[in-house]
């Protein structure tokens, strides 16, 4: 039986209460309905949010493509995403772009994360929180790299990437059925001290993705076509949010709707969810990890190169290709989902991912009447 949780939003000892919206007009006007413990971010959060979507929006039109633009860390020092290229060549408009939303995503972390509610080391965690990280950060002592993988943000290929250069595995694209614990160190294993060592001298990454997008993924792969996830979740989440079914015996969770999902993550606490549709921001805690690099499923090919430029991997080591059966998650596909959704759960939804949104400066969706009828 799957614990109920009246709790949504991100648990934080000390912290405040959250609440978030479509609009920011009607920002304080959540459903008291179900009670939220999640941060609320403050009237400065907001303007970052604002401010970063601004700026975002100044980067898809173009308008800051004449500006030097910043190394991805700011640290004066830009590397060459092309290797292996003879003399290399200079970033492309993408890189320049996904360099520029580097430097505002580390500008907007800095900015939240000095609030004093927020945590400033990976000791000041609560235990579950600890264990949650430490559980997710992947450690490579010869390349002096820490790795926060992120399931549905592209993990399972840089757990490939980390086996090739353990030497475990041949090269990123042999075919075989991805074992996600087997010949991999995960910081959990480590001593107090071992971990503190890494922490402060190794490079330290991670990727993000835009929450809903992220969220719609995991649901589509894992209650369409995994069934060991539709009879351990999918059973229970049909027993508990469609009438009439709740001592049905012949449900077998190959059919949960969006909106019945939604409604599960609604009563669930974020930091006893399951890992993929956990919030990012209780996975990775950037907040109290100080990343070197943070990267965009958006911006994959060239985050990636980046990072393994960075990291000094040999040139014939290269991130893996998108596997032929993958189904990408399109704007019309999350335009669809989120629009058949109704307003009121997607109110309730946002809070739960809100750091993840402001954080990594994703802009809130928009399901206005008026958008969603085009």
């Amino acid at each position: 039986m799957l614990p109920r949780r009246q709790e949504y939003g991100m648990k934080r000892s000390g912290g405040a209460r959250s609440g978030s919206v479509i609009n920011f007009r009607s920002a304080m006007k959540l459903s008291s309905g179900r009670r939220s413990s999640a941060v609320l971010p403050s009237l400065l959060t907001f303007l970052v949010i604002v401010a970063s979507g601004g700026l975002l929006l100044m980067i898809e039109k173009g308008m800051l493509n004449g500006m030097e633009t910043p190394s991805p860390r700011g640290n004066g020092r830009q590397l060459d995403l092309h290797r292996g290229q003879a003399g290399g060549r200079s970033p492309d408009a993408a890189d320049m772009e996904s360099q520029i939303l580097q430097e505002i995503r580390n500008r907007t972390i800095k900015t939240m994360c000095s609030q004093k509610n927020m945590p400033h080391s990976v000791w000041s965690l609560s235990p579950l929180q600890r264990k949650t990280l430490l559980q997710h950060v992947l450690v490579n002592d010869e390349y002096r790299f820490l790795y926060c993988y992120v399931p549905k943000v592209a993990c399972s290929n840089w757990k490939r990437v980390l086996k090739v250069l353990s030497g475990a595995l041949e090269n990123v694209d042999v075919n075989i059925k991805m074992d996600h614990r087997s010949d991999l160190v995960f910081l959990s294993s480590l001593k107090p001290e071992e971990i503190r060592y890494r922490l402060k001298h190794y490079f330290k990454f991670m990727f993000v993705r835009e929450p809903m997008e992220r969220l719609l993924s995991a649901y589509r792969n894992k209650f369409g076509e995994i069934e060991s996830y539709q009879k351990k979740y999918g059973v229970e989440i049909i027993k508990r949010y469609r009438k009439g079914r709740a001592k049905d015996a012949a449900i077998t969770g190959d059919d949960v709707t969006f909106a019945e999902f939604v409604r599960y993550l609604l009563d669930e606490d974020v930091e006893r969810m399951n890992e993929h549709w956990m919030p990012i921001y209780n996975l990775c805690q950037p907040c109290a990890v100080s990343y070197d690099f943070i990267g965009s499923y958006e911006h994959l090919e060239s985050d990636t190169e980046f990072v393994l430029q960075r990291v000094g991997a040999p040139p014939h080591v290269h991130f893996p290709e998108r596997q032929t059966w993958y189904k990408p998650v399109t704007t019309e596909t999350i335009h669809y989902y989120l629009c058949s959704l109704p307003q009121k759960l997607l109110r309730e939804l946002l809070p739960k991912y809100i750091l993840d949104f402001s954080l990594f400066t994703y802009p809130l969706p928009n399901t206005t009447t008026a958008h969603c009828r085009h």
